[in-house]
């Protein structure tokens, strides 16, 4: 049964995956309003190290027994992809609330459980996609929301590497852990940035392909993650796919761990009737007295996962919905389910 959830001034915060979960202990020393009172790794030297940079005094390997010792207001998810819906039940059971890394789940339904926990215990939840808090990405989208830009009516979005499969052979590769490829790992940021760029507008279908040309092979590794020899590649290593909303506007996404091209890139594209915009750098295009003007705003440099965290915070102790929420998050896996889905069928996929 949750227990009765207090109103703190402070938030008392554990966090469950020391990977990417290093980011979320900056953000929170950084916020000046949150304490790490416990980290949870299956890895405990590694928790161990984490811990004495962020002066955390008590270690887990069981985020079970930790939910049940600790008195905490909140936890960070950020746990491989198949322990999201898990570990995120149990702390919203346990009263708390919850930052969990992208991708809300593996799946729709796994996604769809997550948001059936979330109503029922009544407590702050917000998916971590840290891009939405870049400072050239809240430039950008006052622009729309102004609408500078008209009405967006079409977009393009992606996250391309040359070299960088994560962890060949690891949790990354895996589909029953990570739910797929870099569609699912990045492919995700790069259509949240886009789409909340957007408006949100509601997804409708989708029509998509998947490939694997290199991971199979073992070519194309990158410098991260944790690779396990003679483990299994069962995931895609580039993804292509369109995406119809409810509005009218479309939207081209691609993403890819290896491929023949330049190098890394994550952009982000959004046009409307009265003018255009690029992230990376940030370019506005429009005309002026019938002539086309580019604009370059200055951006403020905002650091988007300490921003991500601070803004929890904020939402825990004041009672705010996230800019990023569950039922966002949902969306967007029924967006991914419906381009495997397609890559599957060579059909387009209606989404519900």
């Amino acid at each position: 049964m949750a227990r009765k959830a207090r109103k703190p001034d402070r938030v008392r915060v554990a966090i469950v995956g020391v990977g990417i979960g290093s980011t979320h202990a900056r953000g929170y020393a950084r916020c000046g309003r949150a304490e790490i009172v416990a980290l949870c790794d299956l890895d405990t030297n590694r928790a161990q190290r984490l811990a004495a940079q962020f002066g955390v005094k008590r270690i887990y390997s069981d985020y079970q027994i930790m939910l049940a010792e600790e008195k905490l207001d909140a936890v960070s998810v950020c746990t491989p992809n198949a322990l999201h819906e898990p570990v995120a039940v149990a702390a919203l059971e346990a009263g708390c609330h919850v930052l969990c890394e992208k991708p809300l789940a593996t799946n729709g339904e796994s996604a769809r459980r997550i948001l059936e926990a979330v109503r029922r215990a009544r407590r702050c939840f917000m998916l971590g996609m840290n891009n939405r808090f870049r400072g050239d990405t809240q430039v950008l989208k006052a622009y729309v929301d102004s609408g500078d830009l008209g009405s967006i009516y079409y977009a393009r979005c992606g996250w391309v590497r040359r070299k960088g499969i994560p962890g060949m052979g690891g949790w990354f590769t895996r589909k029953e852990v990570a739910g797929g490829g870099p569609l699912i790992d990045i492919g995700v940021h790069a259509f949240d940035l886009t789409w909340y760029l957007m408006g949100n507008p509601k997804p409708v279908a989708a029509f998509g392909a998947t490939y694997a040309q290199f991971g199979p092979r073992g070519f194309g590794g990158g410098g991260w993650g944790t690779a396990v020899a003679g483990g299994s590649f069962d995931v895609e290593d580039l993804a292509a796919a369109q995406v119809r909303f409810g509005n009218g506007a479309t939207l081209c996404l691609e993403a890819s761990w290896a491929q023949h091209c330049q190098g890394e890139r994550l952009y982000s594209e959004v046009y409307g009737d009265a003018g255009g915009a690029t992230l990376e750098p940030l370019r506005v295009f429009a005309d002026h007295r019938g002539r086309p003007v580019d604009i370059a705003p200055h951006v403020p440099q905002v650091d988007g996962h300490e921003a991500e965290v601070a803004h929890f915070v904020d939402c825990v102790l004041t009672d705010r919905q996230p800019s990023s929420t569950i039922e966002q998050g949902w969306e967007v896996m029924k967006v991914l389910d419906a381009i495997y889905e397609s890559s599957r069928t060579g059909a387009s996929v209606a989404i519900g």
